[in-house]
């Protein structure tokens, strides 16, 4: 009479290599989850900075390289007259990029705002306002 032991011993490996694969799956759909919501906080957060940023931008007026700079020294951020942009920091890797934006209008201001988290490009929008002349 042969033993069915290295059957059972074969099925019960079986069982838990199939529950290993599961819990494996399982983790992984919770991280990917967190990191999602991670990512829409962020997002949100970096709207509503980018949102102050631009009607700060707007209030400034005159040229975009003029509203930018102003906008910087009023909320805190950095201004690189070089690149022109104005860089505004967020809470962790959330940064707010501003830069001016050629209109071919004349008394036509208007400046892209970019919203980054991690290196990765989340929100854009633009804002425009009419140039002051004295």
């Amino acid at each position: 009479m042969k033993s069915k032991a290295p059957l059972l011993l074969m099925e019960q490996m079986v069982m838990l290599l199939v529950f290993a694969l599961a819990a494996a799956l399982c983790l992984q759909a919770f991280a990917l989850s967190d990191r999602l919501s991670r990512r829409s906080e962020a997002r949100d957060k970096g709207v509503i900075l980018s949102q102050t940023a631009a009607e700060v931008i707007r209030h400034q007026g005159g040229t975009a390289e003029t509203a930018l700079e102003k906008a910087a020294a009023s909320l805190g951020g950095t201004y690189d007259p070089a690149a022109p942009e104005l860089s505004l920091e967020g809470e962790g890797p959330l940064r707010v990029i501003a830069k001016p934006v050629p209109t071919g209008v004349p008394g036509l201001a208007k400046a892209s705002l970019q919203v980054e988290w991690e290196g990765e490009v989340l929100f854009e929008m633009e804002t425009a306002w009419q140039e002051v002349t004295s």
